[in-house]
């Protein structure tokens, strides 16, 4: 969950999430690097009116700066392709649900049951109980057992929307007329908020999305509760 004044990204709860982490420290370290050294070079150049003939004209320099951001690249698309195939893999997932965007409002079916579904409505703020979040709590989360491939089959019955729970390194658009599909481990049980990442219209931000990962016994028990209630 973020918290006000919150610089970084929110605690990962999924494998990927960790790997897009330490990406983006690694990204960020190389732009340090760059930042420093094109500042000393500026700072360098308007401090003093010396210059060095063999530095305005050399063979060595040029090559320097063209192979090394030629290598820089490299080190920064190697591992953003193996995270893009990360992201990709969906591995004989044990759950399979299908989330489908509506104005303003998501519904989840688990199609591995026979009747099991529901709709989930963002809680107006007058009926928030204390402890709970304004705009981010919704009255049906959607619970999935942790540390299980949880497939998430995404789309939409009326606009774009776009199913995206960024402590899960989720985010997936909801097409109307198209079946797009990701995949994710949630690594420790927990409360998981997200939001519609669509413009999609007036009530845009008022279609949050809550994962619950709770442990399998529990995900039984409610499955369980929520057929005999259907």
């Amino acid at each position: 969950m973020a918290h006000p004044s919150q610089l970084g990204f929110q605690d990962a709860a999924s494998p990927v999430m960790e790997e897009l982490l330490h990406f983006h420290d690694h990204a960020l370290m190389i732009v340090f690097l760059i930042s420093t050294l094109v500042l000393y070079i500026i700072i360098a150049m308007v401090s003093t009116k010396l210059t060095n003939k063999y530095i305005l004209d050399s063979q060595e320099i040029e090559i320097v700066w063209t192979v090394l951001p030629a290598v820089i690249l490299i080190l920064i698309a190697l591992p953003s392709l193996r995270i893009l195939y990360l992201m990709d893999e969906i591995n004989d997932p044990h759950l399979t649900i299908k989330a489908m965007g509506h104005q303003w409002y998501w519904s989840y079916e688990y199609t591995d049951y026979e009747n099991l579904g529901f709709d989930s409505y963002m809680i107006p703020t007058h009926d928030l109980n204390p402890g709970q979040f304004r705009l981010l709590e919704a009255d049906h989360r959607m619970v999935i057992p942790m540390e299980s491939p949880i497939r998430v089959l995404v789309s939409a019955e009326d606009v774009l929307h776009s199913w995206a729970v960024p402590s899960l390194g989720v985010k997936m658009d909801a097409v109307p007329g198209r079946l797009n599909q990701t995949a994710f481990i949630a690594s420790r049980p927990g409360v998981f908020y997200g939001q519609c990442s669509e413009i999609c219209g007036a009530n845009h931000s008022f279609m949050p999305i809550v994962v619950e990962a709770v442990p399998l016994e529990y995900f039984e028990n409610w499955s369980s509760l929520m057929l005999e209630d259907a």
